[in-house]
């Protein structure tokens, strides 16, 4: 597939662990000027009603997780699938296939220029070959916990539950072509994707 790609279009895969800041670090290459495709709003959106994805979620999970409206209650099914190995396996089957399809239409669909996939399950899900080179993001597991906290209301369990669902960060790190370290302030994050961005540009012209 790589040998395929015309020269001036180059595919970067950002990862890391849960709460890692994986997400701000591919904003901040979109701010430089990268297309992106975030991964979680790809599934994200499988899980509205009347899809695919939703139809096989519901008549596996039940009606329990369901909202009034009829929309899926995501912290809901997250709590019953992080805390039972088989049942996000089984998650994982219906909605993965999915997301990679459309993930691999939208690369497809974007002829030139850096593109961003933005990705905690990149590794997990066999997706390393879409990709030219994978960036990890790391930082502390105290920041990790801070961070999502700050954003979700997610109990320590919870957090951790989710963490080790995951490759290790650590597994990650040693994998990557790149690495860029978030445990420090935003702007000291920013300098290092500004570094990698005026690296992967020049490679581009």
């Amino acid at each position: 597939m790589k040998g395929q790609r015309a020269s001036k279009k180059l595919i970067l895969g950002v990862t890391g662990s849960f709460g890692s800041g994986k997400t701000t670090v591919a904003g901040m290459f979109k701010s430089c000027g990268a297309k992106l495709i975030d991964a979680d709003k790809v599934s994200h959106s499988l899980l509205r009603p009347k899809t695919q994805v939703y139809k096989r979620i519901v008549e596996t999970f039940g009606k329990g997780i369901l909202k009034k409206d009829a929309r899926i209650k995501r912290r809901e099914l997250g709590r019953i699938v992080f805390s039972d190995k088989n049942l996000l396996e089984k998650l994982n089957r219906i909605i993965h296939p999915e997301t990679i399809r459309i993930i691999k239409k939208k690369l497809n669909e974007t002829k030139d220029g850096i593109i961003i996939l933005d990705a905690s399950l990149i590794l997990e899900t066999g997706q390393r070959g879409l990709v030219d080179k994978l960036v990890a993001v790391k930082t502390t597991m105290a920041n990790q916990i801070r961070r999502i906290q700050k954003k979700q209301t997610l109990t320590k369990k919870e957090i951790l539950s989710r963490i080790k669902s995951q490759i290790p960060l650590k597994e990650k790190l040693r994998l990557a072509d790149f690495v860029i370290d978030n445990s420090g302030t935003l702007r000291e994050t920013q300098k290092q994707v500004r570094k990698f961005w005026r690296s992967f540009a020049s490679g581009q012209k």
